[in-house]
Formats: structure tokens, C-alpha cells, sequence
């Protein structure tokens, strides 16, 4: 199979989007926000704030298994975030392993199947492992796929695909939206239906920049500790309520 083919080939993986609105949103994205102020809120350090955030993920997989969603991609450490003290990205970094070690098993004998996109080469090697090792014992899993963007940015991702196209020499006549989709991280990932944003805060933080061009939007105030199941469905409510033109009338 050339190149092209390929590209083709995985593209076709990605569903085309659907004129009538879902009953449930297949695909949902969350901006996992809040972490900080909820534990200044309460006189505890930020990494006991990360650490909630960490066991959230967990309750909301499960409820969103429940509720049916068959993709659901978590924004947890993005590009910018490097930028934070070393002390709290030394602690985020723990805390990503420990919830790998402690959290994700148990998701994954209730047939999570989780995959982490973004960049790995800047994380610690004990962590790379980890991730790796989590992606192999869930490759087989179908209940729900767990997308977990590390180290993740949209533009960081729309550069990769350009330089990834250039490296392999196609050429520009053939490049279409589905031959770039396909060089994103993961070509596989459904565009999300619902894009979800917590702690009150309305922007998209460069996450999914290329998927979420026809997602639909709901911002909560809830802080990304306090989100659960009701909160969950109360966005999935709003999203059966709209309907989707995708440009259209």
C-alpha cells in the first residue's frame, strides 16, 4: 500500500458528520479546569487540587459509559503548561503516573480502552513507560475509548501534520481535508460532538483546534474536582436540544 493509499485509507476511519442530531453525543471532549482554585478554595496546596481532578476522570469515564459516549477525549496537560513552577509541573507529573498506576487499571477491566495523544519526548521515562504500557494492556478493550491529551496543543499538532505531509512527499494537488486529517496525531479520533469546558472559563485553550471545528460548545461553572455525572448529563442535554448545520440552513 503506497503512501496516499494509506492516508486515504485512514481517513475513511473518520466519520462524516451527521445531518440529524444524535439522541446522545458519540464523541465528547472536556477542558479539565478548575483544579487550582479548588483547592485554594479550601486552603490546600495546587497538587491536592490535581490530585481530585485526577479521581474525577474516573467517575466521569464511568458515567460516560453509562450514558453511552464511545469517545471521550480529556484535555489534562497541555504545550502551554510548561510554563507553570517546577514545583507543580514535578507534581503533575506524579500524579499523571500515580493516576496511571492506581486510577486507569480499573477502568480498563471495565474495557476502557485508553490512548494518550500528544507529545511524549518531553515527559519523564518512567511516565513514558507507563503510558505505554496502559495503551498495550487496553488495545483490545471496546466499551469506551479514553483519549488523554499530554503535552497536547492544536497548533503544535496542525505544524506536525503539515511537516509530516511534506516529509513524505506528497504532492499539494492531493491534499485534501481528509489526507491532513489523516497526519493529525490520532486520525482515528472521532471530531467531537460536545465539547465541554469547566470552571466558568469561555475559550477552547487550543485543544482539538482541527476536530472541534463543528462541535458544539457548553461551558460550565462547575470546577473540574466538584464535576460529576449530573453535570455530565445536564451538558448532554443541552447538546440533544440544539440541532447542527454544519454551515448549512
Amino acid at each position: 500500500m503506497n503512501l496516499l493509499t494509506r492516508i486515504r485509507t485512514l481517513a475513511r476511519i473518520r466519520p462524516a458528520p451527521e445531518r440529524d442530531l444524535p439522541e446522545v453525543a458519540r464523541s465528547v471532549a472536556i477542558i479539565l479546569d478548575g483544579n487550582g482554585r479548588w483547592a485554594k478554595k479550601r486552603g490546600l496546596p495546587t497538587a491536592a487540587g490535581h490530585r481530585a481532578g485526577a479521581r474525577t476522570v474516573r467517575k466521569v469515564v464511568e458515567a460516560s459509559i453509562d450514558l453511552g459516549i464511545a469517545d471521550l477525549s480529556v484535555f489534562a496537560f497541555s504545550t502551554e503548561n510548561w510554563s507553570r513552577s517546577e514545583e507543580e509541573i514535578d507534581a503533575l507529573m506524579e500524579i499523571f503516573a500515580e493516576t496511571i498506576e492506581r486510577e486507569l487499571p480499573d477502568l480498563a477491566e471495565q474495557g476502557v480502552r485508553v490512548r494518550f495523544i500528544g507529545r511524549r519526548d518531553r515527559a519523564p521515562a518512567e511516565l513514558r513507560r507507563r503510558m505505554d504500557a496502559m495503551e498495550d494492556r487496553t488495545e483490545l478493550n471496546t466499551r469506551i475509548n479514553l483519549w488523554v491529551a499530554f503535552d497536547y496543543g492544536g497548533r503544535a499538532e496542525l505544524v506536525e501534520a503539515a511537516r509530516r505531509l511534506v516529509d513524505s512527499g506528497v504532492d499539494a494537488a492531493e491534499i485534501d481535508e481528509n489526507v491532513f486529517a489523516a497526519n493529525l496525531y490520532a486520525p482515528e479520533l472521532p471530531d467531537p460532538d460536545l465539547l465541554i469546558r469547566t470552571s466558568g472559563e469561555v475559550r477552547i485553550s487550543n485543544f482539538l483546534l482541527w476536530q472541534v471545528a463543528y462541535s458544539e460548545l457548553v461551558f460550565v461553572d462547575t470546577l473540574w474536582p466538584d464535576f460529576d455525572e449530573h453535570d455530565l448529563h445536564a451538558a448532554l442535554t443541552q447538546y440533544a436540544s440544539r440541532r447542527r448545520r454544519f454551515g448549512g440552513r
